[in-house]
């Protein structure tokens, strides 16, 4: 947004909310109340008829909740920026808000001056997250990834050298050769491999690791 007026949509079940939103908008120089809804189905046709830059969402909402209503308007009116306003404050509902493309979170009874900062901050771009929703978010993104998890972790790592040579179709030999083994200590290993896979051969061996990504 540049100078211009910034156009808010208003969604919520409550009318005394509704106008409250409106009145508040009215006190603002450059923003316009362009619309509003009391479910989330006409929340998506308002916004399609008045094209918001910003849309003040509820998420409790009689019909199509909440989240739908998100999901639809960021898909049918993509240049729209939802801005949640709900008293719900778990993390199911607000990463499944994020999810379905809002791109701020504040809680209601949060100051009108907030309020105002964190609609400047959606029509601009930016992500806007109320106090408690902003640490929990950048909590979650600055976890580490979960550690891959290693197939068939019952084997040891020579063990899973084997495998690997017998998935690509080796012989005891060809494996004693590879990793520098004896041809006993080998056959040692593919037998112990068998009895911990459970598998009936090194055929049936081989295939399960090749589709774990073994022999490659």
């Amino acid at each position: 947004m540049t100078d211009a007026m910034i156009r808010v949509m208003v969604v919520d079940d409550h009318a005394l909310i509704r106008e409250g939103a409106k009145a508040f908008l009215g006190s603002v120089i450059d923003m316009e109340h362009v619309g509003e809804a009391a479910d989330g189905r006409e929340a998506v046709a308002v916004a399609l008829a008045c094209r918001p830059d910003v849309v003040l969402m509820d998420l409790h909402l009689p019909d199509v909740d909440g989240i739908a209503a998100t999901r639809a308007i960021c898909h049918a009116v993509p240049t729209a920026a939802v801005l949640v306003v709900s008293m719900l404050d778990d993390d199911t509902n607000v990463f499944a808000a994020l999810r379905a493309g809002a791109r701020g979170y504040v809680l209601k009874g949060v100051a009108p001056n907030e309020l105002e900062r964190a609609i400047r901050g959606v029509a601009t771009g930016d992500a806007v997250f109320g106090p408690g929703i902003s640490d929990r978010v950048l909590r979650t993104f600055a976890a580490p990834p979960p550690a891959p998890t290693m197939p068939f972790p019952e084997l040891t790592d020579r063990e899973r050298e084997v495998l690997d040579q017998l998935a690509a179709g080796k012989s005891n030999g060809d494996i004693a050769r590879t990793l520098l083994l004896s041809s006993r200590t080998v056959a040692n290993h593919v037998s112990n491999i068998l009895t911990k896979l459970q598998a009936t051969d090194r055929t049936q061996a081989a295939l399960r690791a090749r589709d774990a990504g073994f022999g490659e």
